[in-house]
């Protein structure tokens, strides 16, 4: 299964796809931290994630595409960024007609480090032997990033035959 993750962020937006599959080693394919400059208009720095995202999507070929699910933080102007460029992966997924699968950050970490209140070095650690890199993924979105990808694909499985089961016990 090949997984493109995306960390969405306004001035930074991480994206990262591996391959693998449950017990089996992952492979790093791709990793990128696409910045736009915070003084630069909105609808310019929308359109610069939007494109890179399509582009990764198209270059990639995923299977599934992962996005950070969006939660209440204090920086309201924060989490609007970062919603905006999460609909952003969506949207681009969608028209791809690819499959999204939404991951909360701490589902992310538990499933990297196995605790979900890991820290941002914890969670590059991890990532780094996870995937036998050299040295770990930098900025900390690339970092990010690749982890949403590795969360599904070690738990995505599981979470779409949870989700049949409960269909179908609602038939």
């Amino acid at each position: 299964m090949r997984v493109l993750g995306v960390d969405p962020g306004m001035t930074r937006c991480g994206i990262g796809v591996v391959d693998g599959s449950p017990g089996r080693p992952l492979t790093l394919v791709h990793v990128e931290v696409v910045r736009t400059p915070a003084e630069a208009d909105i609808g310019e720095r929308l359109l610069a994630q939007a494109d890179a995202l399509s582009a990764a999507i198209a270059s990639c070929r995923p299977d599934v595409v992962a996005v950070e699910r969006v939660f209440s933080q204090h920086n309201v102007r924060t989490v609007m960024g970062t919603a905006q460029v999460a609909g952003l992966a969506i949207v681009a997924a969608t028209r791809a007609g690819l499959p999204i699968a939404l991951h909360t950050p701490s589902e992310v970490k538990a499933a990297v480090t196995g605790s979900g209140a890991a820290g941002k070095d914890q969670v590059a650690t991890m990532v780094t032997r996870l995937l036998r890199l050299a040295e770990a993924p930098r900025p900390a979105d690339a970092a990010d990033a690749l982890a949403i990808a590795i969360c599904q694909v070690w738990r995505g499985g599981a979470q779409r035959r949870l989700a049949a089961a409960v269909e179908q016990v609602r038939r």
